[in-house]
């Protein structure tokens, strides 16, 4: 299998426009929104629109394609937010398919008056959370993946431990997740060691099943481990450590997972190739 490297990248200029770019930065996996991540307005594609798509990917070979859902969104909230959530995960999940998208990568949300224990369980709007993620997936297409992001702050999905009891708890295998460096970083998880790396991994495994362990986001954190602040940097440039990006392109149990940087690029206009050389450059033959 080869390698699958990608970057997030804007489709200011069209869906084709994305591709293209990625295939110029050296990449062959993508990660786009599907309309503006800051605003509930949902996207309007036309037919000739997606057929011209879908030939773009099939020649390029960029596979596979993820959509990371709004900014916005808030499973955990039992008023507008969280109905306005369900609503637009609905309706990016049903277009994922007639795109030849795998599914939408999710910031879950927040609990609202967090009772700051760590345990999703004890919240006061977990079951609000469990509604709405199950009512997200019996109106969509089975095909379309709900992949859950793990935060790297004081938000829903902080721990392993969160995400495998909102797992347990909805059980339903469109349920997957996304690991993002920079998150796991900035929520004290530090993998720089392989024994360390090595005892992460067996408990994602053991806990939620490296099967469900569908794309990793590869991004450095501008700030120290443990901050639980959520700010990406460019690929050595912060305080992640190379060793962790090492580790996750060179093990055999991820190595051939997507893996996606979110990084502000050299130049600071967003994922560049540089980037995705420097990752290329910790894969050992």
């Amino acid at each position: 299998m080869t390698l699958r490297i990608g970057a997030h990248l804007s489709i200011s200029g069209g869906l084709l426009n994305a591709i293209k770019s990625i295939k110029d930065k050296g990449g062959n996996c993508l990660q786009i929104f599907s309309s503006s991540p800051r605003t509930w307005s949902k996207s309007t594609i036309s037919r000739n629109d997606i057929t011209t798509f879908l030939d773009a990917k099939k020649t390029s070979g960029v596979d596979p394609i993820f959509f990371h859902a709004l900014y916005l969104i808030n499973l955990a909230d039992p008023d507008q937010t969280g109905k306005k959530s369900v609503e637009a995960l609905i309706h990016e999940l049903s277009l994922a398919p007639q795109l030849d998208v795998l599914g939408s990568i999710v910031h879950t949300g927040s609990f609202k008056n967090d009772n700051k224990t760590l345990s999703c369980r004890d919240k006061k709007n977990y079951k609000t959370l469990l509604t709405n993620i199950n009512s997200v997936l019996e109106n969509t297409p089975g095909e379309s993946l709900l992949i859950l992001e793990n935060a790297g702050n004081r938000k829903i999905g902080q721990t392993i431990d969160q995400l495998c009891e909102i797992i347990q708890d909805v059980n339903n295998p469109r349920i997957r997740v996304c690991l993002d460096t920079c998150h796991l970083h900035a929520a004290e998880y530090d993998l720089r060691s392989k024994q360390n790396y090595k005892r992460f991994l067996d408990e994602f495994d053991t806990k939620i099943g490296l099967d469900r362990l569908e794309v990793v986001h590869m991004n450095d954190s501008k700030d120290k481990l443990g901050d639980l602040r959520d700010r990406h940097e460019n690929i050595g440039e912060g305080y992640v450590g190379v060793e962790v990006f090492t580790n996750f392109l060179n093990d055999p149990r991820t190595k051939m997972i997507p893996f996606i940087i979110e990084t502000p690029g050299f130049d600071k206009q967003g994922p560049d190739k540089k980037n995705l050389d420097l990752l290329k450059g910790f894969v050992r033959e």
